[in-house]
């Protein structure tokens, strides 16, 4: 019985593993609800069925959890091995995107490619593509962190030629996520502060140039500012995100019962699901989506910090990052605390590209907080940014003589 019961804690999951999975499974479960909810009425007006985007969207969230199953069940020296072929396809996809009737075209932006219902946008797999090649780079080359001119070559350089084909398409949501998630990526390697704002005032100026520089740009901008100001022409959208979430109040209207979804909401079950979440389950059901992705926060740097390896710890460190900057940028966006953006909430919103490569991307996170990155090829390194100095180190040495000292006692009782 004692023998049985050391396998079953010796098969029981790791803390963070289980609360990867299971915040990512209940963000899953609030999507399916909220995008029926927020689609049955438009959807049954345009396509005759309700439930159109459910199931599409059920659909495409089992595809992903068939991938986020496999990928968290594989070792990360097969992802890391694949990642200049993966990073070579993602860039070859999006431009592709740019070519004369290659190219689908969706509210005057050329982002897919595809024919009829199934569409694949290239943007979501170079997200995740420049995230492996960037810890990749980081955990094999921590010398280039002693400069911004050695980051610059070649990390930086491919960032910035990714962020100018988004841009081209255009797609300024998708490259401000790569941004900040490549920003959050360098903090958790260990980059001197100095060169750390150095890279954040060139990318506030490059921002609010290219801001400024498109017509539609300025106006989103501008429409931030004051909404109101027009609020039937380039403030619409927020307009209605804001009276959407002054309806909905503490505790929401009730599942089902939101006005604004009903062809005053553009885009209410894709980017601006969240207002819908506000309008009809309130403060209370915002929260609750913000304590989820809290959750795999909290989860995914620890899983980070307690990884083997130092790639597994950039891995995992750089994936959580970029869930969490895509989340809360659409957070922000719809608060009206930033500039609407076009980007998805992540699990939650409907979207199949974004769906399904972000769960791929979780199960990448949830076979580091499960194997601890003992997969990954490499020595492993000190890291002290994520692994937490020393301290950790002579931690870990204390339980273990502490273990090796309870078991030679036992040993001694049973012998006596």
């Amino acid at each position: 019985m004692a023998a049985a019961t050391r396998s079953r804690r010796r098969g029981k999951p790791p803390l963070e593993y289980s609360i990867l999975y299971t915040a990512t499974l209940c963000l899953l479960a609030a999507g399916a609800v909220m995008v029926y909810s927020a689609s049955s009425a438009a959807s049954l007006l345009k396509n005759g069925d309700p439930a159109f985007f459910l199931k599409r969207y059920v659909l495409f969230g089992a595809i992903g959890l068939i991938v986020m199953h496999a990928i968290s069940r594989g070792g990360l020296r097969v992802i890391r091995r694949l990642t200049p072929l993966l990073v070579g396809v993602s860039f070859a996809l999006t431009l592709a995107v740019m070519v004369p009737h290659v190219g689908i075209t969706v509210n005057g932006a050329t982002r897919w490619l595809g024919a009829g219902p199934v569409q694949f946008q290239p943007s979501e797999l170079l997200k995740v593509a420049l995230t492996l090649y960037s810890a990749g780079l980081l955990a094999s080359r921590p010398r280039c962190l002693r400069s911004v001119r050695e980051l610059s070559r070649p990390l930086l350089m491919v960032v910035g030629a990714a962020c100018l084909l988004l841009l081209a398409q255009p797609d300024m949501g998708t490259a401000m996520v790569i941004c900040f998630s490549t920003f959050a990526l360098l903090i958790a390697a260990g980059a001197k502060l100095r060169h750390l704002g150095t890279i954040l005032l060139v990318l506030a100026v490059l921002g609010l140039i290219f801001a400024i520089a498109e017509p539609y740009r300025r106006d989103r901008l501008l429409s931030f500012v004051n909404p109101w100001h027009d609020a039937s022409g380039i403030g619409f959208q927020a307009a209605q995100a804001q009276i959407a979430l002054g309806s909905g109040g503490l505790f929401g209207l009730g599942l089902g019962e939101s006005v604004q979804k009903i062809f005053y909401l553009p885009e209410a079950h894709t980017d601006m699901i969240l207002a819908i979440v506000g309008e009809e389950l309130g403060v209370i059901g915002i929260s609750s989506l913000a304590a989820l992705y809290g959750l795999i926060a909290y989860a995914g740097f620890r899983a980070a910090k307690l990884a083997r390896d130092r790639y597994a710890k950039l891995l995992a460190a750089g994936l959580t990052s970029l869930i969490l900057c895509q989340a809360a940028l659409n957070f922000f966006a719809v608060l009206g605390m930033a500039p609407l953006t076009g980007v998805p909430l992540p699990f939650v919103s409907y979207g199949s590209s974004n769906l399904v490569v972000l769960l791929g991307a979780m199960g990448l996170v949830l076979n580091v907080a499960s194997t601890g990155g003992s997969a990954a090829a490499g020595r492993r390194r000190r890291f002290q940014a994520i692994d937490g100095g020393a301290d950790a180190d002579s931690d870990r040495r204390r339980r273990d003589r502490g273990a090796r000292r309870a078991r030679a006692g036992h040993r001694r009782r049973a012998a006596g």
